[in-house]
């Protein structure tokens, strides 16, 4: 594996996946030993649930379920 021009490299699928990295997840860098350790950010994780936490029940409208079908189909 090779370091762009700018600085970069691409982690591995596998390790992604592993460790639950998605676009945009913040990550920390620390230097051990002459190794470079990577590790998902404190609190990332934290960020988004409490973000689902605070949109939770906001496009409650009033409408039933049955509407909400038919509004999504397009039915009148």
């Amino acid at each position: 594996m090779k370091i762009t021009t700018k600085g970069q490299v691409t982690i591995p699928q596998h390790i992604r996946e592993e460790l639950g990295l998605l676009p945009h997840t913040e990550v920390e860098f620390e230097i051990q030993e002459g190794a470079v350790l990577l590790r998902k950010a404190e609190g990332s994780q934290r960020r988004g649930r409490a973000l689902i936490e605070h949109m939770r029940g906001r496009a409650d409208a009033g409408l039933s379920t049955d509407q909400i079908i038919a509004l999504t189909r397009r039915e009148e």
